[in-house]
């Protein structure tokens, strides 16, 4: 699917600039798995953009994307416990934002590609509700 616009998990993790990975947050399986779907969301963008009905769903697409591991990234720096959890519950509902405006970009991406997305936004989305219901646990 190398045509589609995205290349395999693996593959991007080597790709990886230390800066990044050497960040505490990096552990977390969610971050990691959100700033790989922000990245191919960038290449899948690139095709909607041309199409004068695209670019709006291109538009809402990126910023709801990147605003998943932003606020995963915002609620780290915050600490630990119900203010990091505030932030992975924004977060969640990026990503399910997210799924949203690929089912809105059905007509311009190929079924190939919304399967794959939506299906990695389903590896997200509990990574996230465990990791929030995780933190909340510990300040109440």
């Amino acid at each position: 699917m190398e045509d589609e616009g995205w290349k395999n998990y693996e593959d991007w993790l080597q790709e990886m600039p230390p800066e990044i990975a050497a960040e505490d947050l990096w552990k977390f399986f969610g971050y990691r798995k959100s700033l790989f779907f922000y990245d191919i969301c960038w290449r899948d963008c690139e095709k909607l953009l041309p199409h004068p009905l695209g670019r709006t769903v291109a538009q809402q697409l990126i910023r709801s994307a990147g605003s998943i591991s932003a606020n995963i990234e915002e609620g780290y720096g915050r600490g630990f416990g119900k203010a990091r959890a505030h932030f992975l519950r924004i977060a969640l509902g990026s990503a399910r934002e997210s799924k949203g405006w690929y089912y809105r970009s059905k007509t311009l991406l190929s079924p190939e590609i919304l399967q794959h997305r939506w299906g990695l936004l389903n590896e997200i989305i509990p990574l996230l509700i465990t990791e929030a219901n995780r933190m909340k646990k510990y300040h109440r």
